[in-house]
């Protein structure tokens, strides 16, 4: 059986990528000053940072119901079952849509809700790709990622508060106040939803916040102190040499182990604005 794995571009994987892969992108769309763009089709992420940084007015969107089911009609065509891996559904509706829409095609399109975002996302896909070469089918790697949807951690720094006070995820006079007061809160997706977890007043102050949650996080949900059984990730925001400088302080930290660093996705870049930097992790699975 013929089993194609399909995430949208909340995941990191850029088209060019996910042909490597083997896996398709379904892209995200932007409105951008009353303009309809898609993510890593003609929207590039210095382009999106760029109208950012003059103020665009931008805000996310889901794919259209047509643009999910044409692409999944076109690749049955090539696969007998079609597994979709969207956005964590605690951060956007386009997961619920796609899970109404499968029931058309019972048996053919198993939709996961596991509440994954960017490099956890890219994660899942990779591990749904690994299931259907082992053999299992879209049914059996539906509940396997469903099944182990709370074995990862994100931990997220931002560097303004600027545009969390634009995007309605805190109020005007806490973003005066923490501006004031230099606040580089440390938020985290533990499951579904963005919630704060801490506040640093250094950049410095808040990666090592960061570590720390994510070594304990290691050792006391997922047991596995040295590392040998989980994957690291590292995601930023226009942030690359920071997070370069931060990929090899992890390597250091577990000697053997390889780091994955890679450009948030836009859906959450335009909410927390450039130079953020976050780490993660998820549970290796075992086929």
């Amino acid at each position: 059986m013929r089993i194609g794995i399909i995430t949208d571009s909340n995941s990191g994987i850029t088209q060019s990528q996910a042909k490597e892969l083997g896996i398709h992108v379904l892209p995200m769309p932007f409105m951008i000053d009353g303009e309809t763009y898609y993510e890593d089709i003609d929207l590039t992420q210095e382009q999106f940072y760029e109208k950012l940084g003059t103020g665009a007015d931008i805000s996310t969107s889901q794919p259209t119901p047509e643009s999910v089911t044409g692409l999944w009609d076109r690749l049955l065509e090539e696969y007998d079952q079609l597994v979709h891996i969207p956005m964590s559904s605690g951060l956007s509706s386009s997961c619920q849509t796609a899970m109404a829409l499968a029931q058309d095609y019972e048996g053919k399109v198993f939709v996961v809700n596991n509440h994954r975002i960017s490099v956890t996302q890219r994660q899942s896909a990779l591990d749904a790709k690994m299931l259907a070469e082992a053999g299992k089918t879209g049914e059996e790697i539906q509940k396997i990622l469903y099944d182990t949807r709370y074995e990862s951690s994100i931990y997220i720094t931002v560097d303004t508060l600027k545009y969390l006070k634009k995007g309605g995820r805190i109020t005007p006079a806490a973003a005066a106040l923490g501006t004031l007061l230099r606040i580089k809160p440390v938020l985290t997706i533990q499951g579904e939803r963005l919630d704060a977890f801490a506040k640093a007043r250094t950049m410095k102050q808040a990666k090592d916040i960061m570590l720390t949650a994510l070594k304990k996080d290691l050792e006391e949900r997922f047991h596995d102190k040295d590392c040998r059984k989980t994957w690291l990730q590292i995601a930023h925001t226009a942030n690359g040499e920071a997070a370069e400088l931060l990929k090899k302080e992890m390597e250091e930290m577990f000697p053997g182990v390889s780091v994955h660093a890679d450009p948030l996705s836009l859906s959450v870049a335009c909410h927390i604005g450039p130079g953020s930097l976050a780490v993660a992790c998820s549970k290796m699975l075992e086929v």
